[in-house]
């Protein structure tokens, strides 16, 4: 997903932020929110682009990227997802083997899951790109399979 390169969680701030332009003393960024905040990130904030984030899960590749995980939900569920980050530890830990049936349980906190639940919802409401990229992207695969030539 190209469009998670964008986008990013910032420590201590609560929501996400889109990135805006890179500085010499650090990176400015806009809220994923209505009010569109735009704030100067210093050198010593720890900002997680969305993009390099993935999950553990019980397989030998040991992680998934964000962005599959994230087109996984949207897969499945869409715009209702049946959990909140205040659902109960067992109804996210539910939700999450269905959407990732191979995630560590171990490795994969109640907190991991309830960010992931948080973050889907902001970025289903407030960049909607994210996900239409991805259909474009599998438009492309497909168009790519029709045209390759048969042997």
């Amino acid at each position: 997903m190209e469009a998670l390169r964008q986008i990013a969680n910032i420590s201590g701030f609560s929501g996400l932020y889109r990135i805006l332009k890179p500085s010499r003393s650090g990176v400015i960024v806009e809220s994923l929110d209505e009010k569109k905040e735009k704030t100067m990130m210093g050198p010593t904030a720890r900002v997680s682009v969305l993009n390099d984030i993935s999950m553990y899960v019980d397989t030998p590749d040991q992680s998934v990227a964000l962005g599959e995980v994230l087109r996984a939900v949207a897969d499945k569920f869409g715009d209702s997802v049946p959990v909140t980050p205040k659902s109960s530890d067992a109804e996210l830990a539910n939700f999450m083997g269905e959407v990732l049936p191979e995630y560590d349980r171990e490795r994969v906190r109640t907190s991991d899951i309830k960010k992931l639940v948080s973050w889907y919802g902001i970025l289903r409401q407030h960049a909607p790109e994210v996900f239409e990229a991805k259909a474009d992207e599998s438009a492309a695969e497909t168009n790519e399979a029709d045209e390759a030539p048969a042997q």
